[in-house]
């Protein structure tokens, strides 16, 4: 088929982005597409031109543009299949707060939490959080865990604050639960085996070094803990993937307090595809190589686009 592959962007986790569109273009390549590469930071215009004269986008963006929809609605507008969740569900994903708002009607376990957006009068002192130290504060909108900061004590509140406030974002304000970090991929509504994720010696989370370093953190699959905790991790995970309205893959993470009891933080709609990455080493264990992943995502893409890819 002829394809596009669209990675890079103009968020944070560009590099990221890019880093797995190298082994993505050698996979279609091998698989026996013909490749062309957009970024959007650079090729916007073309987006839409190119994906009305192909069979197929492949995306590998993270942050905005790409895990908020923009690019698939374009695409869509284009009538040009891909891979993953369509506009509305990227778009909740991302947005961290309304992602939480959803599991908890949903009956999933996610830890207290509290939006700060930045307007001016906004209450921004560490009492009116409500919520016990320790604390972490991300970016609402984001991932790759750039710009997070881990709030030992209240004096620590007002920096982190400040951090995310510079990247131009809303902060989501979390408690800490404390145990261990377990992530689970789904694919095609099925669950793959659960991951457990040990931080490198000296951190304290699973930061963007753990993620991507050569020597971050250890990450263990299947991860060696209690069967039905890894069946209920499973169930909260693909509970998320409909909830939220993904079709084909996502990738949700949780912590485990010391009662078991697993707590959904997010769930990702465009899961990285570097060497190092997470859902490629879930779905290896279930047998599926590189590029088989590769190509399941491919066919699941097209089989919820058909009347696009029929056009």
């Amino acid at each position: 088929m002829r394809m596009i592959l669209i990675a890079g962007g103009w968020s944070t986790e560009r590099e990221v982005s890019l880093s797995g569109a190298r082994g993505i273009e050698q996979a279609l390549v091998a698989l026996g597409h013909q490749v062309r590469f957009l970024d959007p930071a650079l090729d916007f215009a073309q987006i839409i031109p190119a994906a009305r004269e192909a069979d197929f986008a492949f995306l590998n963006l993270h942050g905005a543009p790409g895990e908020d929809g923009l690019i698939q609605a374009m695409l869509e507008e284009a009538g040009c299949p891909y891979q993953g969740a369509g506009p509305k569900a990227s778009f909740l994903a991302l947005n961290k707060a309304a992602a939480k708002a959803l599991y908890a009607e949903a009956g999933l376990r996610t830890p207290a939490w509290r939006l700060y957006t930045g307007i001016p009068g906004e209450r921004q002192d560490f009492a009116s959080v409500g919520l016990p130290c320790p604390l972490f504060v991300k970016p609402n909108s984001g991932g790759s865990s750039l710009g997070m900061s881990r709030v030992a004590e209240p004096a620590d509140f007002a920096p982190a604050l400040a951090k995310v406030f510079a990247l131009g974002q809303a902060a989501l304000v979390e408690t800490s639960v404390p145990g261990l970090e377990l992530t689970c991929a789904v694919l095609d509504e099925r669950a793959l085996p659960v991951i457990l994720i040990r931080p490198r010696a000296g951190t304290v989370f699973f930061d963007y070094e753990n993620k991507y370093a050569a020597d971050g953190a250890e990450e263990i699959c299947p991860a060696p803990v209690d069967p039905a905790l890894t069946a209920e991790v499973q169930r909260m995970s693909v509970a998320a993937h409909k909830t939220l309205g993904i079709v084909g893959y996502s990738r949700s993470d949780f912590m485990v307090d010391a009662d078991g009891q697993p707590y959904i933080l997010e769930t990702n709609t465009l899961p990285g595809m570097t060497p190092t990455s997470l859902l490629p080493r879930a779905a290896k264990v279930i047998g599926l190589d590189f590029n088989a992943l590769v190509a399941e995502l491919v066919r699941l893409g097209l089989a919820a686009h058909p009347s696009q890819a029929q056009a």
